[in-house]
């Protein structure tokens, strides 16, 4: 389990130097996930004790927001002034994201029976 932590830390340090050497205006661990992501690719799987670690992980996700949440309490004013910005923000990544998530699955249900 330790090691399989350690792989997820270096692979977020990969990304964090990445983003770092090349100025990339994307968060470290955005490109350490891609990174994971090509190794386990080309490993053609998953070893069963990084999957353990993420399942381990995963079971206690909820707690990884506490410190989101404490941010919100903290900033409570400053949310009530920007508000109407936040609630656009929102509305239009929502509709966003459904607008692509449908045209995808548009795209590989096409993909799925044969067609171009």
């Amino acid at each position: 389990m330790l090691g399989a932590l350690t792989l997820l830390l270096l692979f977020q340090l990969a990304g964090e130097v990445v983003v770092q050497f090349f100025a990339l205006p994307i968060p470290g661990p955005v490109i350490g996930m891609a990174l994971l992501f090509a190794a386990l690719v080309a490993r053609d799987g998953v070893p069963d004790n990084l999957r353990s670690a993420a399942n381990n992980l995963l079971q206690h996700l909820s707690l990884l927001f506490v410190p989101a949440g404490v941010g919100v309490m903290v900033h409570f004013a400053r949310l009530g002034d920007e508000w109407p910005a936040i609630v656009a923000a929102l509305l239009v990544s929502t509709f966003a994201t459904l607008g692509v998530t449908g045209l995808l699955l548009c795209a590989f249900v096409k993909r799925g029976k044969g067609q171009p």
